[in-house]
This record gives structure tokens, sequence and C-alpha cells, in this order.
């Protein structure tokens, strides 16, 4: 396992990761993904239990599903530090013909990706259809998947919801990411969630909260902790609260960067915010 200084390396070099992918292409949705990186990091280089190689089947290990697929960059470029296929292929990303799209596909074969997401609102009931196939497989591994807070406007999420707590799912961890920033502005403004955590308390799921999802050790505590709340007759979320655009000062405090690509100067002030650590590809 990499230690506490070698993760937040790799948190600085994804983020650099992220922002030359998306410049490259001029398309892209570099501020979820930025703010994403610290849950990413922290779930596949500490948290999740994975075999060497990948297979389509996933038995006898934690699998991960990404709901909000649009922060495919931050995907790509965690999956690949972390050996599933090669860092030079970040450089193929969004081109014609490339296994690294804007949302993640599988027609392609890409390793680590076993659903096609970015239609909102599908993740989690995918998530927990493999969380019922691991339970009638006698297989102890869990199921983790990812959200964004207004992808939570989409009203399959409910029904999957109260699925997974009326059906004791509780080999299933689901996080969301509550950056109260959507496309056309914030998730107060286009159409208000209220207490999220409290939602998922009264549908019957069991809840805690990650107060800085942009602090690694706090995101590697609460994952460690909901872990610990499995197997005991409930689903688990996890509400983080994260900061959309996090690391770059101008991607902060704003909704504009959910699916916009910096310009040249742009990018070098943003690297300048991120010196390279691990190196780039």
């Amino acid at each position: 396992m990499p230690n506490a200084q070698e993760l937040q390396d790799l948190v600085t070099q994804v983020r650099r990761d992220i922002l030359r992918m998306v410049h490259k292409v001029n398309s892209g949705h570099p501020g979820g993904s930025l703010g994403c990186t610290e849950f990413f990091v922290a779930l596949y280089n500490e948290i999740m239990e994975l075999k060497d190689g990948f297979d389509m089947d996933g038995k006898d290990e934690d699998l991960f599903f990404l709901s909000n697929g649009h922060i495919s960059p931050v995907f790509y470029s965690v999956l690949a530090r972390r050996g599933y296929f090669p860092v030079e292929e970040l450089n193929t990303f969004r081109l014609i013909n490339s296994r690294l799209q804007g949302h993640p596909t599988t027609h392609e074969g890409l390793p680590g990706v076993r659903i096609a997401s970015g239609s909102l609102g599908q993740g989690m009931s995918v998530a927990i259809g493999a969380a019922l196939a691991k339970k009638l497989n006698g297989d102890n591994h869990l199921i983790y998947s990812l959200h964004g807070d207004g992808e939570l406007q989409e009203g399959q999420n409910w029904e999957a919801i109260m699925y997974a707590a009326g059906n004791k799912v509780d080999n299933y961890i689901a996080t969301i990411d509550l950056n109260g920033q959507q496309i056309d502005g914030s998730t107060d403004d286009v159409l208000p969630l209220g207490n999220v955590a409290e939602k998922f308390r009264v549908f019957g799921w069991d809840v805690l909260e990650i107060e800085n999802g942009n602090d690694l050790k706090q995101v590697i505590e609460g994952l460690n902790e909901a872990k610990s709340r499995t197997g005991k007759g409930k689903p688990v979320c996890i509400i983080m609260t994260t900061m959309m655009g996090n690391g770059v000062d101008f991607m902060m405090h704003t909704h504009a960067w959910h699916g916009k690509a910096p310009n040249d100067e742009q990018l070098e002030t943003a690297l300048a915010q991120n010196p390279e650590t691990v190196g780039d590809y």
C-alpha cells in the first residue's frame, strides 16, 4: 500500500492528468473530476480489495460503478495510474476510436469499466444488481458507487434507494458527491435537494458524512468507517462534501467549470498550482 505522502502525490498528479486531458481536446468535465480526486485515489489505492488483472465477472473482489459518468477524466486517470491500462493512453481521451470516450463505455473493452455510464440516475440500480449477485454467489466482497448530488434529481434513484433498503442490500456503499453545483448553476437554484443525509436515513439507509471530501485523510477514514457498517442489514450511504474544481483556485466556488476546458494560459496557471509529482504521461 502507498504511504500517506505517496497518496497525496498521486492526488496532485491525477489533477494534472485531468487538466491536460480536457485541455488537449478542448472538451470534458474538469470541475467534478477535480472535486472527486481524493475519493478515487483513496478508493483504488487504499480501500478496495482488487485482484490482479481485470475480468468482467468481478468475482472475489470489490467492484466500483461510476454513475455520474461525465467525470470520466478522474476515473481514467486513476485506473491508468493503478495499472489497468497504460498511462500513455490518457493521450487519447475523447479522440475518435479511443477507448477513453467522454463517458465510459464497454464496447471497446477498457479494463476497469464494467458499465457504460453518463445517463444519470442509472448507476445505483446497476450497483444494487451487482451487490445482489455477490450475495447469490456467496462472495463477501463489497460494491461501491459514486453519484453526483444533482443526479439525485433523477427519479430512478429513489426507486433504487427504496429497493436497497427494503431488500437489506448491506454489501453496498453508495457515495454522494455533495458539491452543490450542476451544469446550469447551484443545485439550490436548479432544484433544491434539501437534507440529503436525512432523506437517505428515512428511506432506511445507514448514513455517514465526510465533512471535507477533499481531505484525503478524512476520505480514507470515512470509507473505512463505511466498510465497518456493512453486513448489518442496511445499505450504507456516504454524504461527501466536496468543492467542484478543487485544487485550481479559479475553478472553485462556481459551476462554470462543470463542462469547460481551460485554454492554454489557464492550463499553465492550473498546472503551476499542482506541480508534477509522479510523472506526466
